[in-house]
């Protein structure tokens, strides 16, 4: 009984660890705003804003890690394309924060 009791103490905490899971869509619909879906199987696609991305990642613990970033090369003035320079990101209460190739925090895209 006691060995029962520690395998539920157990997974009530892992269960319980606020990790959040890659799979989802963040951002916006709206013209001119950035948005992302990152599937299953780590594959991607959105929009900086104007451009729409798409590729395949990889998620390693707490960080999705962008692979090749392909996209389409439209000119739209006053949209900030800083997702195209997307290296890693981490889902953080709810919102995917995403950081660039430095380490550095470039973007949140809000959650659901």
């Amino acid at each position: 009984m006691l060995g029962v009791a520690a395998v539920l103490a157990l997974c009530l905490t892992a269960c319980s660890s606020g990790e959040e899971s890659f799979p989802g869509t963040w951002g916006s619909d709206d013209s001119g705003q950035p948005n992302l879906t990152i599937d299953d199987d780590s594959s991607y696609s959105g929009s900086d804003g104007c451009n729409r991305v798409n590729g395949q990642g990889t998620i390693s613990g707490d960080t999705f890690r962008f692979g090749s970033m392909i996209g389409t090369l439209m000119a739209c003035e006053g949209v900030d394309d800083w997702l195209r320079r997307a290296d890693t990101a981490k889902v953080i209460d709810g919102d995917l924060v995403v950081y660039d190739d430095e380490g550095k925090k470039i973007g949140t895209l809000d959650g659901d």
